[in-house]
């Protein structure tokens, strides 16, 4: 054996001093992907796409990291909610005393440039890939932008003044942009989203549903118009995706208990399988966080005395809380009831009360999946109903009230609400029908929704309202700490330091 080992190197020394060439030692390290190597299949172009949606996770695809900092981060500020002060995630960004070194923020910012970095290197790639069918890149190049427009979104909304990089940059010279303005950051997501809407699919097969499609595309451009307070644009596309094959569940709970994945109500989930096999944990964790200590959960928020009080006024025609009442909050209220995870059954919340550490608690997304109180439920980013309500929103800016209202009942019927009388409502009075009480109402605790409603009336010029004006009237707590600073996120600390191109938003 020792033998035959040194003829070996003996040979490849010879071959090293006598060849005319080194190619031997530039053999391709197949372990190793590299630009040239990897764009080369539809597998690979379906792999760069997966890892663009898996950073709707996080940059990092931690479930901690989304769930803990990202969600805390864009729902503790907002007046339907307040959180564990026992608790350290985001505690600071709940009592406006965060500082730019702030890790919510952070994780927001890294996440949304991670998905657009992903996506910007689709964009450069699959173009020129030569095994794809032109169908196939256009669907693929259209789900990019599609999420390209939703990260952009996040960042938008959330820190306003943010660079535009719609390019896959390696030379170091390029990899510190300047910021651009809020209009310019708009003006990419509208058009990337008029360029993804004709070229998704409306519908995807059972093994990939879940991905992008052209509803979601309409919906989110009607999202953005309505931000904007471009209200006939908004009622346009918002009415197509109304027209669409979108459905209401018929029951509300089926939303946030995985019995209605990526179902009739559902326009854009972020996915999650609850997979923990072979050391995975591809699983949401929302179940622990809104349930009590005394049910085995973590209760990391609550819903707010003032979104409990409101829900109360939700009623059926029987004069009790309605069904979406009764499944959005756990309450002292005879019909009120809750999954414990100690004992595998529903506890009522009679039968509770003396060992709950707080008075109410959300009930959406903790019912039981398996015995071991894991899930894969996904986590609903724009659901019909939403779409409904900013549609109603839309019509009632544009004058027309009563058809506002006919597609407010829609909601409100679905859960049990006694519907709004025609005729009963002005505009105004409407206006503020929808802002605090239809969508809280419907929509309290989904990600990334109350706050950003807040700061969007306050920045646009219909009706504008505070938000400091708001939490104060809503008993939020810490609202008297709040400053205008507070309507945006810092320009996280960490971007600042290595890039001497950036502004800190004002006050920070």
């Amino acid at each position: 054996m020792k033998r035959n080992k040194y003829i070996i190197i003996a040979i490849l020394t010879l071959i090293g001093f006598n060849s005319c060439s080194d190619d031997f030692i530039d053999v391709e390290n197949k372990e190793v992907l590299t630009d040239s190597s990897f764009w080369q299949t539809e597998a690979h172009a379906l792999q760069a796409l997966t890892a663009t949606y898996a950073a709707l996770h996080s940059s990092s695809g931690s479930k901690w990291a989304f769930f803990e900092e990202i969600y805390t981060a864009m729902a503790y500020k907002a007046d339907d909610m307040t959180n564990n002060t026992a608790e350290t995630y985001s505690r600071s960004l709940a009592s406006f005393t965060n500082t730019t070194e702030e890790s919510g923020p952070f994780n927001i910012w890294r996440t949304a440039y991670s998905g657009i970095g992903r996506a910007n290197q689709i964009l450069l790639q699959v173009p020129e890939m030569e095994a794809l069918s032109q169908q196939t890149k256009d669907v693929i190049i259209a789900e990019a932008k599609f999420l390209r427009a939703y990260f952009y979104f996040w960042l938008v909304t959330g820190f306003e003044n943010v660079p535009l990089v719609t390019s896959y940059e390696t030379d170091p010279e390029s990899l510190f942009p300047g910021q651009a303005s809020p209009a310019e950051i708009w003006a990419q997501i509208e058009s990337d989203l008029n360029d993804a809407e004709p070229a998704l699919l409306d519908e995807h097969s059972s093994e990939w549903r879940g991905r992008a499609t052209t509803g979601a595309a309409r919906a989110l451009l009607g999202k953005a118009y309505l931000f904007q307070e471009k209200w006939a644009d908004a009622e346009s596309k918002l009415a197509q995706v109304v027209g669409m094959n979108y459905a209401l569940l018929p029951n509300y709970e089926d939303n946030f208990n995985g019995n209605a994945e990526n179902g009739s109500e559902s326009v854009f989930e972020i996915q999650f399988t609850g997979d923990r096999s072979n050391g995975n944990d591809e699983r949401q964790v929302f179940n622990f966080e809104v349930s009590p200590y005394a049910f085995g959960g973590w209760e990391l928020f609550y819903p707010s005395q003032w979104l409990v009080d409101e829900m109360k006024t939700d009623l059926n025609v029987g004069g009790e809380p309605s069904d979406r009442v009764y499944a959005s909050i756990f309450f002292d209220d005879p019909g009120s009831e809750m999954y414990s995870r100690d004992t595998d059954e529903n506890v009522a919340y009679s039968d509770a009360a003396g060992s709950l550490d707080n008075p109410n608690y959300f009930k959406k997304y903790s019912f039981n999946v398996d015995t071991n109180f894991y899930n894969g439920t996904n986590i609903a980013l724009i659901r019909f109903a939403d779409v409904l309500l900013m549609y109603a929103e839309a019509l009632n800016e544009n004058g027309k009230t009563d058809e506002a209202i006919t597609e407010i009942n829609k909601v409100r019927e679905r859960g049990n609400a006694v519907p709004i009388t025609l005729g009963s409502m002005n505009q105004s009075e409407l206006r503020q029908q929808i802002r605090h009480h239809e969508r809280p109402v419907e929509l309290s605790m989904e990600f990334g929704i109350r706050w950003f409603d807040l700061y969007r009336w306050q920045r646009g010029s219909t009706a504008t309202e505070s938000v400091k004006t708001t939490l104060e009237n809503h008993n939020k707590p810490f609202s008297e700490n709040f400053q205008e600073r507070d309507i945006l996120f810092p320009i996280p600390l960490q971007e600042i330091n290595i890039n001497e191109n950036l502004d800190q938003n004002p006050g920070w």
